[in-house]
């Protein structure tokens, strides 16, 4: 089979330089999908945030370079990067996915986090569980910055 260079140019003795020889039928071998992801989040105080990732959610502390205090979660880093000054954006920056959204809550409440009420704005539970049209379940949270983090439990 022909590389997706060889059938661009077929017929033509040039090849645009971004065409690199190792596509083969448009998926190149350093892909990300392979990879693990490195989530931020930023952050104004070290010691507040560290206290909450670790302490009040159970992460791991890996270290506190300076720049970020990095925590792992399953495998994965998390980057909290010092700022100084957090703007909170009003959606969420980081979720993690439950199998048991109304355990997790209460596990987490007892470590003092507090979960998001909306009002009428959607319809939550007593636990602050909103349930999407597909059966979805979500709860949010937030970070001693302010940041919108979630748990949620997928129907399929």
């Amino acid at each position: 089979m022909k590389s997706l260079a060889q059938r661009f140019s077929a017929g033509n003795d040039w090849k645009p330089c971004f065409v690199d020889e190792s596509i083969q039928d448009g998926i190149h071998d350093t892909m990300l999908t392979n990879h693990k992801i490195v989530a931020l989040v930023p952050i104004t105080d070290g010691e507040k945030a560290k206290a909450f990732y670790v302490d009040k959610l159970g992460l791991e502390f890996r270290s506190d370079d300076g720049f970020a205090i990095v925590v792992i979660a399953n495998g994965h880093m998390l980057r909290l990067t010092k700022m100084r000054e957090v703007k909170p954006q009003p959606f969420t920056v980081l979720g993690w996915e439950t199998a048991d959204i109304a355990a997790d809550i209460r596990s987490l409440q007892v470590n003092g986090v507090t979960f998001e009420r909306f009002g009428d704005f959607m319809k939550q539970d007593e636990l602050g569980i909103w349930t999407a049209p597909d059966g979805t379940k979500v709860a949010w949270f937030k970070d001693p910055d302010g940041n919108i983090l979630s748990l949620s439990q997928h129907s399929g």
